[in-house]
């Protein structure tokens, strides 16, 4: 699933749609079973796991395959999902995707896709004894339907859900199928960078955990040929892209094919929920659409980066409502207060570094109360703890901060932080990204082709803000400034006439 964007081909991502998961899966499961998971290196052995991953695992299809669409289709309809005003065909956003048969009216609920049809963490597993293992050890939902994935992948056509399996991309366009050496190339500027390390390590992490906990002391139900790295960052990277979070099943968490084929559009808000009505999954249009033409879904109210993140495509420059990019901010440690500072922002969450998201529309109140903070004088120190709250936006009221005498300093802070990463971006876009050092086949070298062009989008669109933030910031303090000069202009002329 897409937007309009450039997209990666074989090795990076498939159809998304649907809403935000707001919670960890990884930390929920060292929550439930006591200690953290162990951590595996992402430089050492993330690298190697997804030089693998490459070759693809043995399941799933080409993320342009008709033919595996269709036959989920044919085994859908059998099973009893209702007729469809959609149907799957090649798109020009999102390489699969669902168009309209008919005239679909704004208002109208599509697909009623049942609940028996929908895979989440109560589905019955093809085999049953690894699935009392994982629930024995009260695996949260996450890390469990990522393993129930991977078991029913290895049934394959034995398992109830075969043709849905081998219509899931081989490789899933995540950020998880970078190699680091590729996100430390290609997205060297972006702070998206440090999120994607962040997410391919706790994946490791999460795998580690269940490898040590369960699989090692099961390995009979458990097999390392199957239960690996490799195929969890598959699973995993078909959760990120495809797993929605139904409201109105109590949060439930679930994969529910033929809804995960609508591609993303910045342009519609509308996403998938269980209608107790119809006792279906469905989604209420918000446009009409014409015979032919693609139908849309949200994934979710998300910057260029995020989308990039989980679904591997970036939005055109300037199409994404809700793009933003983080902006770190930092206290200066030559500072006479700085450990008051640091105390009041550790005393509220907070520590001496903190990014915030600059968006098309502008900077948080949290951005502007941090950046008080930073410059506020010692003789404001009696402040610096509502500052802190207000930055940490623990404040059940949202306090109006106002500071006049310190708020010309406070937005020159703000464009001092923003100089520097428009540098860096023009940096990297200007020498055009430098590529891993490795010999490469002409396959390799046409992925490398297309991951350099999407991080080249990506960096143009996060730029563009920084960018807007940048005049907007100038403007302001040019105004306040010539504000200043007027009224000491103003001041001088009357000491003149009254001498």
């Amino acid at each position: 699933m897409a937007t309009s964007t450039t997209t990666l081909h074989p090795p990076l991502r498939a159809p998304r749609h649907l809403r935000p998961l707001p919670h960890s899966y990884s930390s929920s499961f060292s929550r439930t079973r006591g200690r953290a998971p162990i951590r595996a290196s992402a430089a050492s052995a993330s690298a190697p796991a997804q030089r693998e991953a490459a070759a693809g695992v043995p399941w799933g299809c080409e993320i342009e395959s008709l033919e595996s669409a269709a036959s989920l289709e044919r085994w859908l309809i059998d099973s009893g999902l209702p007729e469809q005003r959609l149907a799957i065909q090649r798109v020009d956003i999102g390489e699969r995707g669902l168009v309209a048969l008919k005239n679909i009216r704004k208002g109208e609920k599509l697909l009623f896709v049942p609940p028996s049809l929908v895979i989440t963490a109560d589905s019955e597993w093809g085999r049953p004894e690894v699935g009392e293992v994982m629930k024995r050890n009260s695996v949260p939902d996450w890390p469990l339907i990522a393993t129930y994935l991977i078991s029913e992948a290895s049934l394959e056509g034995s398992s109830r859900w075969s043709s849905y399996i081998a219509a899931l991309p081989r490789q899933p366009y995540s950020l998880l199928y970078w190699t680091r050496a590729e996100l430390d190339a290609y997205l060297v500027a972006s702070p998206i960078r440090k999120r994607a390390i962040q997410r391919i390590t706790d994946v490791i992490g999460t795998y580690n955990d269940l490898r040590d906990r369960i699989f090692s002391r099961h390995s009979d139900l458990f097999p390392e040929e199957v239960y690996n790295i490799e195929t969890f960052l598959w699973s995993f990277g078909i959760l990120f892209s495809r797993l929605v979070r139904l409201p109105s099943m109590d949060e439930k968490v679930a994969l529910v094919p033929w809804a995960d084929m609508l591609n993303h559009s910045p342009e519609v808000e509308t996403f998938l929920d269980f209608d107790k009505s119809s006792q279906g999954i469905v989604f209420t249009t918000d446009r009409s659409y014409q015979p032919g033409e693609q139908v849309f879904i949200s994934y979710g109210k998300k910057s260029s980066g995020e989308l990039l993140l989980s679904y591997g495509f970036v939005p055109k420059e300037g199409t994404n409502p809700n793009d933003s990019v983080e902006l770190l901010v930092s206290l200066d440690k030559s500072d006479k207060c700085y450990k008051e500072k640091l105390q009041a922002l550790k005393r509220n969450g907070l520590s001496e570094s903190e990014s915030f998201p600059l968006r098309v529309t502008g900077w948080p109140v949290e951005l502007m109360a941090y950046a008080f903070l930073v410059v506020s004088p010692p003789d404001m120190s009696q402040h610096f703890e509502e500052m802190a709250v207000a930055a940490s936006n623990k404040s059940s009221s949202k306090p109006r901060l106002s500071y006049p005498d310190l708020e010309e300093q406070a937005l020159q802070f703000i464009l001092d932080c923003c100089e520097p990463n428009i540098a860096k971006y023009t940096k990297y876009l200007e020498g055009g990204g430098g590529s891993p050092e490795v010999s490469m086949n002409a396959k390799q070298a046409n992925r490398t082709l297309l991951l350099k062009q999407v991080a080249r989008d990506l960096c143009i669109s996060e730029r563009r803000i920084l960018y807007r933030t940048q005049y907007i910031l100038r403007r302001r303090l040019r105004d306040m400034r010539g504000g200043e000069l007027r009224a000491l202009s103003l001041f001088n002329g009357l000491r003149k006439l009254f001498k």
